[in-house]
């Protein structure tokens, strides 16, 4: 039987290559100011920022490098490439989050235990400086994070990193005006949470994708209507979906037709349907009745 290969590409991820770049270069300067000030003012909590900041710095670069991945042609090895690579990536992304919620946490019941005196003043500040830029590097990515999981994994990180500064600000004022440092550890614990809600998702959906599962947005019954709504179709099977990378969603499946007189047109038509919900490599192999009569055995 003849397979057919239809391609159809959504807009390259690699559009944010300069955002990226960007981010990086700001984050790297915010991490060294927090590694200055933590130092002057012998902040413990501040250096502990710092090296949290710098590991999502790593999970910025790991997105520059899954995006470049993606890029890579096929070869005698690696038939489609490297783009599996980007759901390893963005499982990697959702292990590190989960790793820095259960750093916040462990340090979150030390604090309770052995509360740290805290220069709210100092710590403010640069936590606001953190806000900043944290939360412009989250608004950067928050168009581009509906469609790609590394993208949202990155959005993920900038988000937590805000909340954790918002966290610092409000405990620092809390502190230097009242003196109760119990109120450090309890916001820290809070933000665990709301990050450890939002990684969920992103460490679900990644390890779904990690071992060929349906795609989130893609309905297998509403795929297999489009397979059988032409009217030369007389039934779907076979049907695989699964995805490529973190943005392509591919697909074969087993067409039997009334005849293969109209195959081509039939085929391209179902392409462009697919196409339009989402799956942007499909393979269809068209099969007579005779032929689906002959594997049953009738």
């Amino acid at each position: 039987m003849a397979h057919d290969h239809h391609h159809h590409h959504t807009v390259p991820a690699q559009s944010l290559n300069g955002i990226f770049i960007f981010s990086i270069v700001l984050n790297v300067l915010f991490v060294l100011i927090e590694a200055v000030v933590g130092f002057w003012q012998d902040s413990l909590s501040l250096l502990s920022d710092a090296g949290h900041n710098l590991s999502d710095v790593f999970s910025l670069l790991l997105v520059l490098v899954a995006f470049r991945l993606v890029k890579v042609h096929s070869n005698e090895h690696f038939t489609y490439g490297y783009r599996k690579s980007t759901v390893l990536i963005s499982l990697l992304n959702a292990v590190i989050l989960l790793v820095a919620v259960g750093a916040i946490v462990i340090e979150s019941i030390h604090k309770f235990s052995e509360p740290v005196p805290v220069n709210g003043i100092a710590v403010s500040w640069t936590a606001g400086v953190g806000i900043v830029i944290n939360g412009l590097t989250a608004l950067l990515l928050m168009r581009g994070q509906k469609n790609d999981l590394n993208v949202r994994g990155a959005f993920l990180h900038m988000v937590a990193d805000t909340l954790v500064s918002v966290g610092v600000v409000i405990s620092g004022v809390v502190i230097n005006y009242t003196g109760w440092s119990i109120v450090d550890p309890i916001v820290s614990l809070v933000i665990a949470a709301v990050i450890l809600v939002s990684t969920w998702e992103l460490l679900s959906d990644s390890l779904r994708l990690a071992v060929d599962g349906i795609p989130e947005g893609i309905d297998r019954h509403e795929i297999e209507s489009v397979l059988t709504a032409e009217e030369q179709v007389q039934e779907a099977h076979h049907i695989h979906i699964w995805a490529l990378s973190t943005t392509e969603t591919a697909l074969t499946a087993h067409l039997v037709l009334n005849d293969l007189i109209s195959w081509p047109q039939v085929s391209e038509r179902i392409k462009h349907e697919l196409a339009e919900h989402g799956i942007s490599h499909a393979t269809l192999e068209p099969e007579t009745p005779d032929a689906m009569c002959h594997q049953k055995e009738c």
